[in-house]
């Protein structure tokens, strides 16, 4: 059943009318589950659930400016959920800190996801190692992201994108997301690309960034391929053979998985890391 409340908390954080309000779905034979996210401003945490529960969020936020989303269709297997701004009050947050909004989201252990979620102004962990996840699509505005795999995802994932546009954008795990391709596409802000993890299959990562930083942290068991269309960058990656237009790690040919990049970049800072 669905179950929706929203109940008027007690006094005022920095002037603001705070509200609760909460979401939650039991299973009910479903296999597949279409997520959308989409939070404004605060912080958010997502994680596995660790009941029966299909989804579950709960959000503290300031009801003057914002108010709460959560739409399900049975038919379609699809649940909106998030906090959006009321009317045409534009996002205007001279400090993160200053807003306590929350919220947190569980999702089902037991169904195929597919995760669409979007970032305002916001402080943001997403924690999907042990899910079904088949598909990933992230973007981001003036937020700090971090998203970690810490377990190897329990399903095949078609393809992971991200979009970072002034952010702090961490991805850790990726050799557990068990995903065809990842893609990338950076603004002006850091992303952080991690592909420790158990690998089950090859991957290939399609990135474009303009004027921020990249950085891309590699496990030694893995060979990297990678073929760089760059402007005003500065590019001698430790472990590479040039090959033409293409950086060879040294170990490539050797290992039982392979990560091949398609990288353009202007000028952006770029640095490459090797884990043991």
């Amino acid at each position: 059943c669905l179950l929706a409340s929203s109940a008027l908390m007690a006094g005022t954080v920095h002037a603001q009318s705070m509200r609760t309000f909460s979401a939650a779905r039991q299973l009910h034979g479903e296999t597949r589950l279409e997520t959308t996210v989409d939070f404004a401003a605060g912080s958010f945490r997502l994680r596995p659930a660790t009941e029966p529960m299909l989804y579950r969020m709960r959000v503290e936020y300031d009801q003057d400016r914002f108010r709460p989303v959560s739409a399900y269709s049975i038919v379609n297997r699809h649940v909106t959920l998030g906090l959006e701004t009321i009317g045409d009050w534009e996002l205007r947050v001279p400090s993160r800190k200053q807003l306590s909004q929350s919220a947190s989201l569980e999702l089902a252990r037991a169904v195929d996801l597919a995760v669409d979620a979007t970032f305002g102004a916001a402080d943001a962990e997403l924690e999907l190692g042990g899910l079904r996840l088949t598909a990933l699509s992230l973007k981001t505005g003036a937020s700090k992201v971090i998203v970690r795999f810490s377990e190897p995802n329990a399903t095949r994932c078609r393809q992971a994108t991200f979009s970072a546009g002034a952010a702090d954008l961490r991805v850790y795990g990726l050799g557990n997301s068990r995903c065809d391709r990842v893609k990338l596409d950076g603004g002006v802000g850091a992303v952080t690309l991690d592909f420790t993890g158990t690998w089950t299959t090859d991957l290939e990562l399609i990135a474009t960034v303009a004027a921020g930083e990249l950085t891309l942290r590699f496990p030694e068991t893995v060979g990297v391929r990678m073929s760089v269309e760059k402007f005003l960058v500065s590019f001698a990656p430790r472990g590479f053979i040039r090959r033409g237009s293409e950086y060879l790690s040294d170990n490539y040919g050797k290992t039982a998985h392979m990560l091949d990049i398609h990288l353009t970049t202007t000028v952006s800072g770029l640095t490459v890391e090797w884990l043991d």
